[in-house]
């Protein structure tokens, strides 16, 4: 997937200038934008302020975190598993 050359940033004032009364033609021909970008970036970042945003970077980066936490103890829990089922099939 293309990387933008916008940042959520500059995304989010873009969005906010459809608030203002600029049509979307205005915005999309000011940022030489196509519609359906500024349509996509409306459904994902619609009502999102900077602050909002900047918090919902914070909470993925925690979720992600405890997503690994889950996956490191999973496995650990597999592998204590195996290692009490091999001890008790060698008795």
């Amino acid at each position: 997937m293309k990387n933008s050359k916008f940042s959520e940033v500059q995304i989010i004032k873009i969005l906010a200038e459809q608030n203002q009364g600029k049509t979307v033609n205005e915005i999309c021909r000011e940022h030489s934008i196509s519609q359906p970008t500024f349509y996509k970036w409306k459904s994902k970042y619609g009502g999102l302020d900077v602050q909002q945003l900047s918090k919902m970077k914070e909470l993925e980066k925690q979720l992600s975190q405890y997503k690994k936490i889950v996956a490191e103890q999973t496995l650990e829990i597999v592998v204590l598993k195996d290692v009490i089922e091999k001890s008790f099939n060698a008795l």
